[in-house]
């Protein structure tokens, strides 16, 4: 019993020093935090893009003749 004990002391303090994984776990919830904003801006996001490209392609024809 004492040596049971002994071993998950010496496996908690070992963890306990290491982030292994913590770098993934931030990429994942930066992409999650993306994607609910693109999701929840998609429709404004969209115009927004229409009316830039709108304006573009009506500067074009004037820089063009």
């Amino acid at each position: 019993m004492r040596e049971i004990c002994r071993r998950i002391k010496t496996n908690m303090y070992e963890m306990k020093g290491s982030n292994e994984g913590v770098a993934a776990i931030e990429v994942i919830l930066i992409l999650v935090v993306l994607i609910g904003l693109v999701v929840i801006f998609k429709s404004q996001a969209v115009s927004l893009v229409t009316k830039i490209w709108n304006a573009i392609t009506d500067g074009a024809g004037s820089i063009t003749g």
